[in-house]
């Protein structure tokens, strides 16, 4: 029976090409399926390639009967549900650099098209008015530009803003001392660059962390008459808050390529002429896409006919029986990892991950690259996969050192992950259950019994009585389910660690309230 693939977007003709030569698959084309007519369809398909408009669901995976793999041509997977995918034990792949040189041309286009009035001087000359004043614009030189997030895209921004001779500050809590120096651009704190910036530019995932990163308190502390450009993804800009920073006159200007709802519809801010707007383009250049399309045809093509796999986001590369063995301990590994970066929260200078039992007798780097993954995601979104993983540590200066013992332990079975941040240290120590299920046992000093899944509240607290009634009431009163609650502690009376699961995230009202309770030391919210 034919290898059959579904190419379900638009994709460059070479790509389709690449796919049609090989021998042994068999390439269908079917452009603008809603989620039900795909469900329809992919029953009789071992390949699927997509690029942004398709949305392919948890209920089309349901229907994936054959389904081995699925690439998106692009770097952003939000109309791919990954973890459904995963479970059905579907390869799901993108091409995390096929964009990066055109989102930052994209990004100078509309810098300087923020800076001159460009879009509002043509519609006015198109209009047949000839009144030159009203568009007198500034100077990119000498100016201020502030880079959020110096990742692939932030730094390639940086280098054509230099060539303008803009003065460079940068805010990226995960970049090490060696990669700014390379660079050559000030590293600051957040609270400084908005302070001290003409022109922010946004270059960041967009997580649960930078959801609304620019707020109506940040564009306060922005200088006034300074601008703002994002073309990195809706929704991490409050737009009724720069709405109303704008028409106030707080901020001179906004220049947009993504929207926190797309298409933005009737969204105010297109009503204002100090916006300029594309409609997402950042990755819409002839280059770019046949960059992603040859790629992830390549890819999915070598993935099918058993010539390895590039770029997976949900699994490493390895043949199926070492994975069977595996499988459980990369999850395990991934979850410590994610869990260690949202504990430490700012830069990892090194990783270090202890294997001890079973584990020892096999290839321990897929763990330990999907440990690295999970610290990684938080800090750099959705760029981050089990190929590329080891080269964006390095170029953010990770140090990454892996081991094995066979010291006694409490556990037969063990990974233990040392996180070293900042003149700080944190351990975190995970086994599988009976049924082979991820456990959290150890928080630095504490034993615990957590189940890393879903949003988990983790509270370093004082042992004292009362703590966990009130926890209870207040969650309680916000709608907010317990599924599952951990206590390690030094000694009676001493330090603790309480580890709760919860069913849906804590608002931030509720989550300031748990700070403030007594005998309670730290509070951070985490989702896995």
């Amino acid at each position: 029976m034919a290898i059959q693939v579904l190419v379900a977007d638009h994709l460059s003709e070479e790509g389709v090409a690449i796919l049609k030569s090989e021998d042994g698959l068999k390439v269908d084309v079917k452009v603008g399926l809603s989620p039900k007519e795909l469900a329809g369809l992919i029953k009789s398909y071992d390949g699927l390639i997509v690029r942004s408009s398709t949305k392919v669901t948890a209920e089309v995976i349901q229907q994936a009967d054959r389904l081995k793999v699925i690439g998106r041509a692009g770097v952003g997977l939000d109309n791919v549900d990954v973890e459904a995918a995963t479970k059905r034990g579907i390869i799901v792949m993108n091409v995390p650099a096929g964009n990066t040189i055109s989102a930052a041309e994209h990004t100078m286009s509309l810098l300087l098209a923020l800076a001159r009035h460009v879009p509002q001087a043509d519609a006015h000359l198109r209009g047949g008015k000839w009144e030159r004043a009203a568009f007198t614009g500034t100077e990119l030189f000498g100016k201020t530009l502030g880079v959020v997030g110096l990742g692939k895209i932030g730094a390639e921004v940086a280098k054509r803003a230099q060539a303008f001779g803009m003065r460079l500050l940068a805010y990226d809590p995960f970049l090490s001392s060696e990669r700014v120096q390379q660079l050559e651009v000030q590293v600051v704190g957040f609270d400084e660059l908005l302070e001290a910036s003409d022109f922010i530019t946004l270059h960041v995932p967009l997580t649960s962390q930078t959801r609304h990163l620019i707020g109506p308190k940040e564009l306060g502390k922005m200088r006034k008459g300074a601008r703002l450009i994002n073309c990195a993804r809706g929704g991490i800009i409050d737009e009724a808050a720069l709405h109303k920073a704008i028409t106030q006159g707080h901020v001179a200007g906004a220049a947009l390529d993504v929207f926190e709802q797309e298409p933005p519809g009737d969204s105010p801010l297109l009503k204002l002429p100090q916006v300029v707007a594309t409609p997402h383009l950042g990755a819409a250049t002839e280059e770019a896409q046949l960059n992603v399309a040859v790629e992830v045809a390549r890819q999915v093509a070598d993935t099918l006919l058993g010539r390895g796999i590039r770029n997976a986001v949900n699994m490493p590369s390895v043949d199926a029986k070492t994975l069977s063995v595996l499988q459980p301990y990369i999850t395990l590994g991934e979850k410590l990892g994610s869990l260690a970066a949202q504990l430490v929260g700012a830069q990892v200078a090194e990783v270090r991950t202890t294997f001890i039992g079973e584990l020892t007798a096999h290839q321990t780097a897929p763990v330990t690259l999907a440990v690295l993954k999970g610290i990684l995601e938080p800090m750099v979104g959705e760029n981050v996969n089990y190929v590329n993983a080891s080269l964006i540590a390095a170029e953010r200066g990770v140090k990454l050192i892996e081991a094995k013992s066979n010291r006694p332990e409490e556990f037969a079975n063990l990974i233990i992950v040392e996180v070293h941040s900042n003149g700080t240290r944190l351990e975190l120590q995970g086994t599988l259950s009976a049924r082979r299920e991820p456990r959290i046992v150890k928080i630095d000093r504490f034993f615990v019994e957590a189940v890393p899944t879903g949003h988990m509240l983790v509270i370093k607290n004082h042992d004292k009585p009362g703590l966990i009634g009130h926890l209870g009431t207040v969650l309680g009163n916000a709608k907010i389910n317990i599924a599952g609650m951990s206590n390690g502690r030094e000694k009676p009376g001493g330090l603790a660690i309480t580890v709760v699961n919860i069913d849906q995230p804590v608002p931030p009202k509720v989550l300031e309230q748990i700070k403030k309770f007594t005998h309670v030391i730290d509070v951070k919210l985490i989702k896995l």
